[in-house]
């Protein structure tokens, strides 16, 4: 029976956060977002890209899908942890699938977002105090910087500590450490555009450099 709840929970989590928002709102206004700004089809690109409205919207459903994995998982699964302890890894399980589904879809040859709205959602309702601290660790640094990748990566960075401090189970502060390792990963590129000066900042004209997609055309 756990066996089969594992294989329900990895495949339903993963189509769940393979949803590619960023890529079917753009398609809508006849864009491909792969092709423009940064080739990110995040919540970042598509607001650079298509405004406010649109980058708002993709950026919440795209960490719904990441509270959606974790609460259905929850929903289904743990109330048999009294059958089974294992059980009650699965709503982890569900929130690394989601994430992994999200950065690797299926659906635009395995190639994604960098996880990090969905990585939001899936910590809001897996650990919403360590999350409220990263997040709040985000807003300051882009408050100075003006950069979001920046910001993402410390927030990424804090998040692990965070989990630890506020004496989660250990297996919920390995799973927050690699999902901050996986954010950070994720941001290789972002990483040598802020050694090299050349990184965007929010509210400044792109750099023409910037502009174009990772090689191979795929996303970041």
């Amino acid at each position: 029976m756990f066996l089969l709840s594992l294989t329900l929970t990895l495949v339903a989590g993963y189509f769940l956060g393979s949803i590619p928002t960023g890529y079917l709102v753009a398609r809508s206004r006849g864009i491909d977002i792969r092709k423009v700004g940064s080739g990110n089809m995040g919540a970042t690109n598509v607001f650079r890209t298509l405004g406010k409205g649109p980058g708002i919207l993709v950026l919440l459903i795209d960490a719904l899908k990441g509270a959606a994995s974790v609460l259905i998982a929850r929903h289904f699964w743990v109330p048999m942890a009294d059958t089974n302890p294992w059980v009650s890894a699965l709503p982890m399980i569900a929130a690394l699938s989601a994430v992994l589904g999200h950065n690797y879809t299926c659906w635009l040859a395995f190639k994604g977002g960098k996880g990090i709205a969905t990585s939001a959602g899936v910590l809001a309702a897996l650990v919403p105090v360590p999350f409220l601290i990263t997040l709040g660790a985000w807003i300051v640094v882009f408050a100075l910087s003006r950069y979001v990748s920046l910001a993402s990566i410390l927030a990424a960075a804090v998040l692990p500590v965070a989990t630890a401090l506020h004496r989660e189970p250990l297996p919920v502060v390995v799973l927050t450490l690699v999902l901050a390792l996986l954010a950070i990963w994720k941001h290789k590129p972002n990483i040598e555009r802020l050694i090299a000066g050349t990184e965007n900042r929010i509210g400044k004209k792109k750099a023409t450099t910037a502009d174009k997609p990772e090689s191979g055309g795929g996303t970041p």
